[in-house]
């Protein structure tokens, strides 16, 4: 079967080129090519969380990307990079994150939104703890060829 390219891109081939297998049950009920292509950044993230790579992780922003964890602000893709070098140095060594996509919005025709729910299980965790489960807020954009995220936003649910 062919590939599809949408104006967002194959997700089949994006995760390919980033090393990742595709775990389609990951979509859930957004199986358009473009709302695929899109959580492919998430899956991206997962993945950097997965291997505990700060370097793979950061590179999934924008240059100019933000991601609020916990208290802390970050405003550019090497502060991301920093933190989580650091954090899986540290606190999140071994850590993974697990979540699922509840809503995919097209903004514009290079901006988008998705709202997550997840949290960070770590070492030897199976489950997430109540403390560390989040909604979160994804704006993704195209970027020079690739879908990059702009912002990542997290509050907790509960905790």
């Amino acid at each position: 079967m062919a590939a599809t390219t949408t104006p967002w891109g194959d997700a089949s081939a994006i995760l390919a080129a980033a090393g990742i297998e595709e775990d389609t049950s990951y979509y859930r009920e957004f199986t358009g090519e473009d709302e695929k292509a899109v959580l492919t950044v998430a899956m991206r993230i997962q993945e950097g969380w997965e291997r505990n790579d700060a370097d793979f992780f950061a590179e999934t922003f924008a240059e100019n990307g933000s991601l609020l964890m916990k208290d802390d602000q970050l405003t550019s893709r090497e502060q991301i990079r920093e933190y989580m070098k650091a954090g899986f140095e540290g606190f999140f060594k071994g850590a993974r994150v697990r979540g699922y996509p509840l809503a995919v919005k097209f903004l514009s025709d290079d901006t988008a939104m998705v709202i997550s729910q997840g949290g960070i299980l770590l070492e030897g965790e199976t489950e997430t703890a109540p403390e560390r489960q989040v909604r979160v807020t994804w704006v993704i954009v195209k970027d020079g060829g690739s879908l990059k995220l702009l912002s990542h936003q997290t509050s907790p649910i509960r905790g």
